[in-house]
């Protein structure tokens, strides 16, 4: 990696909303450490990138379910002499059916992907982050979040609270922490879990480029929170004040 430049992680960075953050990254100048599970996609993601921005691309594959891969990137996270000056937890999946239709196991690993990893590479990062004075984080979480459905939503809940902690408990040591609130987004996510367009009205759909800049904005100006779009923000803001039971009348809307 280049010594005069800014390096970012980015995890899930193969698609969707991951690979705009990449591909914007790279424009704004950084070199990357691109984190998927296909090494194939990755080496040809990281060819575009390299030939498009002329920034250096390191690839590393790793299945975040798997705690031995998820360590690898842990380290590299936590490698003092290759510091990492933004780390970007973008990856994720959900499941289509109610909590009791899913096998536990496929519970977990949604769990394992959207909480534990995120956890565990916030602490390799922030450390260092926090010792050199400067760094980000930028945590993709949901407006499913803010909504009482199921455990996915209890798991972005977990990410909206440990981002909020974070990013004023490393204010003061030069650490920006964000939290990325986005909504139902055109990329692979929806399409993998075989829920189709129709299933929200199209004004609630996003483009994952334009809410991929505004977080980048949002982060370069030290907000904890970035609520792409003025719909989602009123969502957002109606679910802290609205009754549960009138809430879940809306459950259908809101994940990424």
């Amino acid at each position: 990696m280049s010594d005069s430049r800014r390096t970012a992680l980015v995890t899930g960075a193969t698609a969707g909303i991951g690979r705009s953050f990449a591909h914007q990254l790279a424009g704004r100048g950084h070199d990357l450490v691109l984190v998927a599970r296909d090494r194939e996609r990755l080496e040809s993601e990281a060819e575009l990138l390299r030939s498009t921005y002329a920034v250096d691309v390191e690839v590393l594959p790793a299945d975040l379910v798997d705690r031995g891969q998820l360590a690898a990137v842990e380290a590299r996270l936590a490698d003092r002499n290759r510091p990492v000056d933004l780390l970007v937890n973008n990856a994720g999946f959900g499941l289509k059916r109610r909590f009791l239709d899913n096998a536990v196991d496929d519970e977990q690993a949604m769990l394992d992907v959207l909480v534990t990893a995120v956890m565990r590479l916030s602490h390799a990062a922030l450390g260092p982050m926090a010792e050199r004075g400067r760094g980000g984080v930028i945590n993709v979480s949901s407006v499913a979040s803010f909504l009482p459905r199921g455990s996915y939503s209890a798991a972005k809940a977990w990410v909206n609270s440990f981002s909020e902690w974070a990013a004023y408990e490393y204010r003061d040591r030069g650490v920006t922490v964000t939290c990325l609130c986005p909504g139902f987004t055109r990329t692979e996510f929806h399409e993998r879990m075989d829920v189709s367009r129709g299933s929200a009205p199209g004004f609630l759909w996003l483009d994952a480029d334009e809410l991929v800049a505004t977080a980048l904005d949002d982060h370069e100006k030290g907000r904890v929170w970035s609520i792409p779009s003025p719909q989602y923000r009123v969502i957002a803001r109606l679910a802290r004040i609205v009754p549960t039971p009138v809430l879940r009348r809306f459950q259908s809307l809101g994940r990424r």
